[in-house]
Formats: structure tokens, C-alpha cells, sequence
């Protein structure tokens, strides 16, 4: 049995199946299949807080799958931009837990995580299984990956 440690971008993986497919990402589903026949050592879902009930309720329902949830605060500019990403907090994570997983899984479709992807490969010796939106996931990131997943109909919610 592999051991497998699991980094997913709610923000990525929420704006890019909506805008692909208008649907939501189903965590359980995605959860079966990833933890299939292997033992889950971390799960982290790295989220931004706006602080509102609904989305602390979705936090709670990853929290009962197995993810720890990691969140920042939601950042608005003065010039109505905003800030909130966790590609750092992300890197760091995925450096810790490759000395104790077999399987490193990344939820994202962002092309930044491509030399992360291929120092994990290449470096450290672990499968990097990436799960993205195909349309909306940098080829990058592909490349560098074990192996792509992508996330179709079958990981989304009805």
C-alpha cells in the first residue's frame, strides 16, 4: 500500500470547473479515487476566508472527508483588486511531505507548481499525480507531472 499526501487549490479548482463546466468540484468523489487502495499520511485544502456561513459550512465538509483545511484571508485593494493565493504556503507543504509519502497529488491547474512538480519527480523520487480542469491546466505542469488526471464529469457534483 503507497502512502500518499494531498495538496488541493480550492481556488484554482473551484473557478476553473465552474468556468469549464459550470459545476462544482466533488470532493468525495475525488476523494475515493485518489485514496483508492492507499494510505492518506496529509490532505491539506488550502482555501481563501471571505468569512461567510456557506463557506465555513464547505470547510466543516472537507474537514469530515479528511482534509485539513489551510486558510488565508481575503485580501481586497484599495484599487478593488484582490490578493489571496497560497502558492508559497502550497510549495513549503509539499516539501515537508514528500519524506513521509510515496504519492504526491496536486489539486491545480496553475503552471507555477511545474518545477515543484519536476523537483518532486525528479529530486525527491515520488510519483506526482496532478488532478486539473485539461482546458485550464498549464502544459507545464503536465509535463512535469507522473501523471495527469484530468477532471472531468465523473469528479464533478450532478
Amino acid at each position: 500500500m503507497k502512502d500518499v499526501a494531498i495538496f488541493v487549490d480550492v481556488q484554482n479548482v473551484y473557478y476553473t470547473a465552474k468556468q469549464t463546466f459550470g459545476k462544482n468540484f466533488d470532493y468525495n468523489k475525488f476523494w475515493s479515487k485518489a485514496t483508492a487502495g492507499r494510505k492518506v499520511v496529509k490532505a491539506i485544502a488550502y482555501a481563501i476566508d471571505r468569512g461567510d456561513p456557506k463557506q465555513r459550512e464547505f470547510q466543516n465538509i472537507l474537514r469530515a472527508i479528511g482534509f485539513e483545511v489551510k486558510l488565508k484571508p481575503f485580501i481586497q485593494r484599495s484599487d478593488g483588486s484582490a490578493k489571496g493565493d497560497w502558492d508559497v504556503g502550497i510549495t513549503i507543504d509539499v516539501m515537508e511531505y514528500a519524506v513521509d509519502a510515496d504519492v504526491m497529488i496536486l489539486v491545480s491547474g496553475d503552471g507555477d507548481f511545474d518545477r515543484l512538480a519536476c523537483k518532486i519527480r525528479d529530486e525527491k523520487g515520488k510519483q506526482v499525480e496532478v488532478y486539473g480542469v485539461a482546458a485550464l491546466t498549464a502544459n507545464s505542469l503536465v509535463e512535469a507531472a507522473s501523471e495527469f488526471i484530468p477532471i472531468d464529469q465523473s469528479l464533478l457534483l450532478k
